[in-house]
């Protein structure tokens, strides 16, 4: 019986958690779980589970601090968005748990330091977005030393065959309507832009170890193959399953083991996959996001703040679609390359980002943030 600490249990990861532990019962108990804000949905799921909660939004970093440490859980599964989801991902390896993670900042904005506490207190890091829970079981039944290339697929968003001129009248309504996932606004809107693909690229890069120019973007609008290696001998490997996260989710849930799931199993018959180079000058958020991913530093914790300061004013239509890579861009023209040797100085680096983001959002779009 595995326990389970659930961060972020509202939102889209942790519910699907949720689901698995409610049709796993035998193999996992909920024993803690936060929410951001949504105190009455907490408390029902709180006496659903009989585990306690914390509200982040009341309690701060304090209460997931406190929960971690009282509640015994054997596993975190940090579904929390935004940079705000990094140090409950550190609070959770100080506990001795492993981390089932789906938070991007975590490896974006700290992961020397985030590998660096795993690896001293002897505790498993296992990644749940869908692509690269792909790239990690194709690895590992592959072998690291095998692997000459990773290729992250993308569904390529709702724009993908926009013209350049039709991107700069996208409408938040519009680019809020993902056409293959079921996700929250913040990740919704970075996949119509690229940058959740960037952030991808940034993630694939530490948490594999791999140069970008081993890393490789495909378009793959149906959204089936979610990831694939190729071999030194040029074969290429993938992993494919309905587009549902809960796949990757028991994965990182289950492992080491390979376990029988009651998910759906996927079927080829009927299927047609389709694939694309993606355009990265119509979606320069991707480009960004590879120099970044090869600068490394402080470049990259800039890029994702930067990117959360334009994607904000963005749906709170305070900008236009493209002006959210000008943002980012302008912001990235000051020198980033300040090593984080502490959690402290990486959000330092991601306040002066922001700060900046900010006057180059009034600098392009005028106003306020």
């Amino acid at each position: 019986m595995k326990k389970l600490l659930v961060l972020g249990c509202t939102g889209s990861i942790g519910s699907q958690t949720l689901d698995i532990a409610r049709n796993m019962r035998d193999d996992f108990t909920v024993v803690g779980i936060t929410a951001g804000h949504k105190r009455d949905e907490l408390e029902k799921l709180s006496r659903e589970f009989g585990c306690p909660g914390s509200l982040y939004e009341d309690e701060g970093i304090e209460g997931i601090r406190k929960l971690a440490e009282s509640c015994g859980a054997d596993m975190a599964v940090n579904g929390i968005a935004g940079a705000a989801g990094l140090r409950p991902s550190a609070i959770a390896l100080e506990c001795g748990m492993d981390l089932a993670l789906a938070n991007k900042e975590t490896v974006v904005m700290a992961w020397p330091l985030i590998q660096a506490l795993a690896k001293k207190i002897g505790r498993s890091i296992i990644p749940v977005d869908s692509e690269h829970s792909a790239v990690f079981n194709l690895i590992h039944q592959s072998g690291k030393d095998n692997i000459s290339q990773i290729v992250i697929t993308a569904s390529g968003g709702p724009f993908r065959e926009y013209t350049d001129a039709q991107l700069e009248s996208v409408t938040v309504e519009q680019a809020l309507r993902h056409p293959t996932w079921n996700m929250g606004p913040k990740i919704t809107i970075d996949s119509a832009t690229l940058a959740n693909k960037g952030l991808e690229v940034i993630e694939a890069c530490r948490l594999f170890d791999m140069p970008t120019d081993r890393i490789k973007v495909l378009v793959h609008p149906q959204s089936l193959i979610h990831s694939l290696v190729r071999t030194r001998d040029g074969m290429l490997y993938a992993q494919i399953s309905n587009p549902d996260m809960r796949h990757p989710i028991f994965g990182a849930l289950t492992w080491p083991e390979n376990r029988e799931t009651y998910l759906e199993e996927f079927d080829l018959a009927g299927h047609t996959m389709t694939f694309f180079p993606p355009r990265m000058d119509s979606f320069p958020m991707l480009q960004l996001a590879y120099s970044c991913a090869k600068e490394g530093k402080s470049y990259t914790t800039a890029f994702n703040a930067a990117n959360e300061v334009a994607v904000a004013a963005f749906v709170a239509k305070k900008c236009g679609f493209m002006d959210i890579p000008r943002i980012v861009a302008g912001c990235l023209e000051l020198d980033w390359s300040q090593e984080a040797d502490s959690l402290e100085t990486v959000f330092e680096m991601d306040a002066k980002a922001r700060n900046e983001a900010e006057r180059q959002f009034v600098k392009i779009a005028g106003g306020s943030v």
